[in-house]
């Protein structure tokens, strides 16, 4: 059993892809880390499809040749029967060199993440739980932990370890979050139940779309259908809260195979098949903590945040969240940028990542029901929980104009979210005629990859471009992993970096 260190430099708690990135990418930069995760990997959690910004990290992590020879299911896109609407969606067709995701068992997927970062340097210890914190002057030093020893005879050991750093990455259960800050918020707008189960013997979409996730809404909801690579495919229906409840006493089973009779898309892939698991639920899964970052911390992933499942943007903002989280850290460590300037750009850099993807899913959902439905659903969500300064800051590189608006809670508001809905409207209307698409010139293809431009930076990794920086900073990844000042001359790698693990 691998002896757990009495100091580290940056304590991880949570060894998901999350914690998994950020110890990956620290000890990449020569920073000493160590991971404690409570359970033994692998282990099951939903979340199995990806965006291709996936494929930036993987490459900034040195992981990409091991995710691609692993064999998970490749995503070109996603097929989407959207109440009266029906289109394919291509990664990259409008313009991007990001074409394709995976589909991922993620038991298998973030194993590998958290091999990786074992193999990169990092400590990791499993079956080892973090059971409280202690503090001095408001910052996290110390935490005591637990862990059941390796003879099976249900003993435990336990002991206590500082560090100068945390990375919360402790998932929905956040110690930080939950016990110690007590500021996590639930979205009063997505209280919404996930219910789902596994199948096998499925057909699978036609052609070259055999690896998309399927997306079928139905009057109550929406259904996924993701094609997994050992031949299962997870199936699942989200509905309202309200919805779920109106369901009475109908067993898991009842309601999943009730919402598929409902969606002939997931109904004609599934229906030859048979269901070969139990039935899971999750729900409260939709919130946000006030803060996301304090002295001498970080919350990554869904210790901070998460929203819901349509846009499938877990492990993006995981794995985003973690490298800004190394990256600062890194800058700290080498006395580049003080602490309390990168714990700033953290917070507004993962708030505007989070915002973006709020919205695109507020004005996503209510598109297809009527403008004037939209605009109610919207102006409400925005009115309960978002600040106006927040979410003008969120969008002001993306959406031309903006800067002229007046300061006004309304105008800002509205602007926004009518421009999130013009932009999802003229990127379906790009998509549905693909010979059409293909012969695009001109004015019109400027039009397309403006449109594509505008959605990377909602679900891409937009820190990394200079022109994209937050109060003059952006991560920068060459010759070492960094936050990096607009204009700044790009410095010589400390030796620390100039030889990453392979």
């Amino acid at each position: 059993m691998n002896s757990i260190p009495s100091r580290t430099k940056v304590l991880v708690i949570g060894g998901g892809p999350g914690g998994a990135t950020a110890a990956g990418l620290l000890a990449r930069s020569g920073i000493e880390v160590a991971v404690l995760e409570k359970t033994r990997f692998p282990r099951y959690h939903i979340g199995e499809s990806l965006l291709p910004s996936i494929l930036q990290i993987f490459d900034i992590l040195g992981i990409r040749e091991k995710i691609e020879a692993h064999g998970f299911q490749r995503k070109n896109g996603a097929l989407l029967h959207w109440g009266a609407e029906r289109w394919p969606l291509n990664f990259g067709e409008l313009a991007g060199s990001h074409t394709y995701s995976f589909q991922v068992i993620r038991s298998e997927f973030d194993r590998l993440l958290l091999e990786h970062a074992r193999e990169q340097g990092a400590s990791v210890i499993e079956q080892c739980e973090v059971t409280a914190l202690e503090f001095d002057g408001g910052r996290p030093r110390r935490a005591a932990w637990k862990r059941q020893a390796g003879n099976g005879d249900g003993a435990s050991e336990a002991g206590v370890i500082a560090f100068d750093h945390l990375i919360d990455a402790s998932g929905r259960h956040s110690l930080m979050a939950n016990r110690y800050l007590q500021n996590r918020r639930y979205h009063r707008i997505f209280q919404n139940v996930a219910v789902w189960g596994y199948w096998q013997d499925t057909h699978r979409l036609p052609g070259s779309r055999q690896g998309d996730i399927a997306v079928n809404s139905i009057p109550n909801g929406w259904l996924w259908a993701i094609p997994l690579h050992d031949g299962t495919m997870s199936v699942g229906v989200v509905m309202h809260k309200d919805a779920f409840q109106a369901c009475g006493d109908r067993s898991l089973e009842e309601i999943l195979d009730e919402a598929i009779a409902q969606a002939p898309l997931v109904r004609d892939l599934v229906g030859c098949g048979r269901r070969t698991s139990g039935v899971y639920r999750e729900q409260d899964y939709s919130y946000a903590c006030e803060t996301f970052c304090g002295p001498g911390f970080f919350l990554v992933g869904d210790a901070a945040c998460f929203l819901d499942p349509l846009l499938s943007s877990g492990v993006h903002l995981a794995t985003f969240s973690a490298l800004l989280a190394a990256a600062g850290i890194a800058s700290i460590e080498r006395g580049e940028i003080g602490e309390a300037e990168v714990r700033s750009y953290f917070e507004k850099s993962y708030r505007q990542a989070y915002l973006r993807f709020l919205v695109f899913l507020s004005a996503f959902y209510d598109v297809n029901r009527g403008r004037d439905s939209y605009f109610w659903e919207a102006q409400r969500l925005t009115q309960q929980e978002i600040k106006a300064e927040d979410i003008k800051r969120a969008f002001l590189t993306l959406v031309t104009g903006l800067k002229d608006l007046e300061d006004s809670r309304s105008d800002a508001r509205h602007f926004i979210l009518q421009e999130m809905t013009r932009r999802i409207e003229e990127n379906l209307e790009f998509r549905r005629d693909k010979e059409a698409l293909a012969a695009l010139q001109g004015e019109q293809r400027r039009a397309a990859e403006a449109n594509a431009r505008f959605f990377a930076s909602v679900e891409g990794l937009f820190a990394l471009r200079e022109e994209e920086a937050v109060d003059g900073l952006y991560v920068a990844t060459e010759p070492f992993l960094r936050l990096a000042r607009v204009g700044a001359p790009r410095p010589a790698a400390p030796e620390a970096c100039l030889s990453p693990r392979p």
